[in-house]
């Protein structure tokens, strides 16, 4: 690990003693897991982000549940990316984001908030509300300014892997989208460069290693098949020295293999975070905390020795 520990407003993260959770909030009306917060309103509703006009109570009573499970990031996001969504302009993603980061701030101070998002304009605005981690699903390869707004405001970032195309989206009712058309000459060893493309990004703009940690991006331009060994060969990853986050949470790889839609994939969730534990994974993104807690936990106490539950 090129550096063991990460500090962040106050909070340390030593990794391997435990895993981190990150706690899903989608500011969404799309989400592909069922679980967006502007669930009813329209795409094309205009919010004010300087005004009051989102209702941001949800994704509080959200956050406060996620707190009170042990979440240890709060992960805001506007765009929805599941397979095959539209993208928003930067200005319908900050209506979105920027009241709810803005209330988290002030409503859970000591609480940690991570931005998703690829723009570096919606960064900067977040980041000015008190967010201080990023979260980019194309890697710092979206849009050339983002890892200097990251590096300016000394945010952590999570660069994920992506080959997201759409045209090679398969849709099914009732279990979303999956990737079948996505290629790859080397699996592990092409995420891992593609990774390793995205920290020279990171490295070029400032960012140190001590603030960069990296995700496979599972879901994102993989088939059914590629998500499952990328999360059994998750310790290859990891031998390139950074902390890895896992999001499979709901993911449609799961509604693939056992024929379920998203609001039932929680056994499947948590079977894939245990086995990314046990394979190395530091930190795992979910929808639901309690129970992805308690199986974090109880993975931990199985694999990692300094956490081991005393009988």
């Amino acid at each position: 690990m090129k550096s063991p520990i990460l500090e962040i407003a106050g909070h340390q993260f030593q990794w391997g003693s435990r895993t981190y959770i990150m706690g899903i909030l989608n500011i969404t009306p799309d989400s592909f897991s069922g679980d967006g917060l502007l669930k009813g309103r329209e795409q094309s509703e205009a919010i004010d982000f300087n005004s009051a006009d989102l209702d941001t109570r949800p994704a509080l009573e959200q956050a406060r549940s996620a707190i009170d499970a042990g979440v240890d990031i709060l992960d805001v996001g506007g765009e929805s990316t599941r397979p095959g969504s539209a993208p928003l302009s930067i200005d319908q993603e900050l209506e979105r984001v920027v009241p709810v980061i803005r209330d988290l701030h002030a409503t859970f101070p000591d609480v940690l908030i991570s931005i998703d998002t690829y723009k570096a304009r919606v960064a900067e605005e977040g980041f000015k509300e008190g967010a201080q981690i990023l979260n980019d699903v194309w890697g710092l390869r979206a849009d050339p300014e983002l890892a200097g707004m990251a590096a300016r405001y000394k945010a952590p970032v999570v660069l994920m892997h992506n080959r997201s195309n759409p045209a090679s989206v398969e849709v099914r009712a009732n279990l979303g989208g999956a990737y079948i058309g996505a290629q790859y000459e080397n699996l592990v060893e092409d995420v891992k460069r593609e990774l390793l493309d995205s920290v020279g990004l990171a490295h070029a703009a400032g960012i140190p290693d001590s603030s960069i940690i990296l995700d496979p991006g599972i879901g994102f331009g993989k088939t059914v098949e590629h998500n499952l060994e990328l999360i059994n060969r998750l310790g290859e990853l990891r031998l390139l020295g950074y902390p890895i986050l896992l999001g499979p949470s709901r993911k449609s790889f799961i509604g693939f293999t056992l024929d379920l839609p998203a609001d039932q994939r929680i056994e499947g969730t948590g079977a894939a975070i245990a086995v990314g534990i046990v394979r190395g994974a530091d930190m795992v993104r979910v929808h639901d905390v309690k129970p992805m807690v308690r199986i974090s936990r109880m993975t931990d106490a199985l694999v990692r020795r300094n956490d081991r539950v005393q009988a």
